[in-house]
C-alpha cells in the first residue's frame, strides 16, 4: 500500500469512526488492522466454481472464530460436494430460538485480462474506494460478521439467545449448501442476511434511503426445444428449428406479466418517490397511492431497474443449436431465465410461457426444480433495531422494507420456515458496486461503518 493511499484510509476510518456509539469506537477502531488483514486474506481466495478453494477459506475463517474464544466443538466446516459451510454458534442463555446470521463465501468468476487497472482476485485501494472481486458481493460482510462475533466474545457479551453463523459455499450457483443449512436449522426463530438490502446514496454521495429486504424473487430457467429433420443447407426445408425457435423467443420478448405488489414493494416504491424527483420518481409515488395506476406502471416497468419490482420477468440468456455450418440444424435450444415475483409458481408461469409461445413443438422443461418463495412478516424487533444501528450513522434516513429481484440464501430459510432479512449495512450509489463485473468496489468507509453497525444490531437483537 502506498503512503498516500495509507493515509486516504485512515482518514476515511478516522470519519467513518465520529458516528460510532459512545464506548464503541475505540474498539472498532482497534479491530481495523486486524479486519483488513482478514479481507485482504479473504478476496486472494479464488472462491468461484470448480475450483475447490471454498473449504481452505471456510477453515481459514473458523480459525479466527476460535482464536477469539469459540470453542472447536462449537464450529464446524460441513463439505458440501466440491464446496462446503461454515457454521459457528454462538452460545446464550438458552432463553429464546436461535438468531441464524448468514452470508455466502464463494464469488463469481473474473478473467484476469479484462480486468485492465488491476488484479482481480486482490485488495486494492485507490482514492476513497476498495476494489477487488467479492468486495461488494460480498467478501465485505463475511469479514465484517466474523469480525464482529470475535470482537463479541472477547468483550466477554453473553447473548440471550443462541446466534448461528451460517455461511454457504455456492450461493452463486447450486446453493446446495444453503439447502443443507435452511434443512438442519429450520427451527431459528429468524434470519438476518448480509447479502441483501442495504443503503442507496444519491448521486451526489448523500444516504437516501435504507431497505431491509422482506422478500425476494424466485429463480427459475426453463429450457425450451425443438427438434427437425435436418439436412443439407443447400435444400432448405421451411421445418427450420433455429426459425422455429427463433419465433417462440421473439413472443416471449414481447410479453409481459401481469403487475403485481406487496405490501413490502408499496412501502419501497413510496419511500424512494418521496426521497427523489423527476418523472420516475412521480410515477413511484402514484403507483403507491394507487397500484392500479397503469400508467405509472408503465413507467416504472420502462426503467430495467425497477421493472422486476412490479412483474414477473423471463428474458433469454443462452442458445445453442447446429452441428455443422452446412447443415440444417436438428435441434435448437435455448434458456429462458425467470425471476418469479412472491405469490406466484413456478407452474403457473411455465404455464403462461406456454400460452404465450403457442407452438406444441417447443418443449419447455425446467431443468433444475425450483420452487418459489414467500415473503417474511415484518418484525417490529428487526425493523427496530435496523433503525437503531442505521440512524446512529445516518440519523433520519427511511428505513423500509424491501424486496430484491434476484434469489438470495434467504429463499431456501424462508421455505424452510424461517422468516429472513435481508440486513447488508453497506451503502452505495446504486449500480455503482459493479459487483459480479469488472471493476467490483464499495466506498472504504463501508468497512468501519459494517462492523459498527453488526455490533450495533446483533448485541440489540440478541441481549
Amino acid at each position: 500500500m502506498s503512503i498516500v493511499r495509507s493515509y486516504c484510509l485512515a482518514a476515511v476510518i478516522s470519519a467513518t469512526l465520529v458516528w460510532a456509539p459512545h464506548g464503541h469506537a475505540e474498539t472498532a477502531k482497534q479491530a481495523m488492522p486486524e479486519t483488513m488483514t482478514m479481507l485482504r486474506h479473504a478476496i486472494a481466495a479464488k472462491t468461484v466454481e470448480g475450483k475447490g478453494n471454498v473449504p481452505a477459506f471456510a477453515h481459514y475463517l473458523a480459525g479466527k472464530l476460535e482464536s477469539a474464544g469459540f470453542a472447536k466443538s462449537d464450529i464446524q466446516v460441513i463439505p458440501v460436494g466440491d464446496t462446503a459451510a461454515l457454521v459457528a454458534r454462538y452460545r446464550g442463555t438458552g432463553k429464546g430460538k436461535p438468531i441464524l446470521i448468514s452470508a455466502h463465501m464463494d464469488v463469481v468468476a473474473a478473467k484476469a485480462d479484462e480486468w485492465k487497472d488491476h488484479a482481480p482476485f486482490k485488495l486494492v485501494e485507490r482514492g476513497k474506494h476498495l476494489y477487488g472481486r467479492g468486495v461488494a458481493d460480498m467478501k465485505t460482510n463475511v469479514i465484517a460478521i466474523v469480525e464482529t462475533l470475535m470482537r463479541l466474545k472477547r468483550e466477554g457479551f453473553e447473548p440471550s439467545r443462541d446466534m448461528i453463523l451460517v455461511f454457504s459455499g455456492d450461493e452463486e450457483t447450486s446453493m446446495a449448501s444453503t439447502a443443507m443449512l435452511a434443512k438442519k436449522f429450520h427451527n431459528a426463530e429468524f434470519l438476518l442476511n448480509g447479502d441483501a438490502g442495504g443503503g442507496v446514496l444519491s448521486p451526489e454521495g448523500k444516504p437516501v434511503i435504507f431497505e431491509v429486504q422482506a422478500a425476494e424473487k424466485s429463480y427459475a430457467d426453463f429450457r425450451l426445444t425443438t427438434h427437425a429433420p435436418g439436412g443439407h443447407s443447400s435444400e432448405p426445408n421451411p421445418d427450420n428449428a433455429i426459425n422455429r425457435l427463433a419465433k417462440s423467443l421473439t413472443r416471449v420478448a414481447g410479453y409481459q406479466f401481469p403487475v403485481r405488489h406487496n405490501k413490502i414493494t408499496v412501502a419501497s416504491f413510496k419511500a424512494n418517490g418521496e426521497h427523489n424527483s423527476g418523472p420516475l420518481a412521480g410515477a413511484m409515488r402514484a403507483f403507491a397511492a394507487n397500484p392500479d395506476d397503469a400508467k405509472a406502471a408503465a413507467k416504472l416497468s420502462s426503467d430495467p431497474a425497477y421493472v422486476g419490482q412490479l412483474r414477473t420477468t423471463c428474458i433469454a440468456t443462452m442458445l445453442k443449436s447446429g452441428h455443422a455450418l452446412n447443415a440444417l440444424p436438428e435441434t435448437a435450444t435455448a434458456n429462458i431465465n425467470c425471476r418469479i415475483f412472491p405469490g406466484v409458481s413456478v407452474a403457473h408461469v411455465k404455464a403462461t410461457l406456454e400460452k404465450v409461445i403457442n407452438d406444441p413443438r417447443v418443449a419447455i422443461t425446467l431443468p433444475d426444480p425450483s420452487e418459489a418463495a414467500p415473503a417474511s412478516p415484518l418484525r417490529d424487533d428487526v425493523m427496530s433495531a435496523v433503525r437503531q444501528a442505521v440512524h446512529a450513522r445516518y440519523p433520519g434516513v427511511t428505513v423500509v422494507p424491501g424486496m430484491s429481484n434476484g434469489a438470495t440464501d434467504s429463499k431456501h430459510f424462508r421455505l424452510a420456515g424461517v422468516p429472513s432479512y435481508g440486513v447488508n449495512p453497506i451503502f452505495s450509489k446504486a449500480g455503482a458496486a459493479h459487483a459480479h463485473g469488472r471493476g467490483e468496489k464499495i466506498l472504504a468507509s463501508e468497512v468501519p461503518a459494517a462492523l459498527t453497525y453488526w455490533h450495533s444490531l446483533l448485541t440489540q437483537l440478541a441481549k
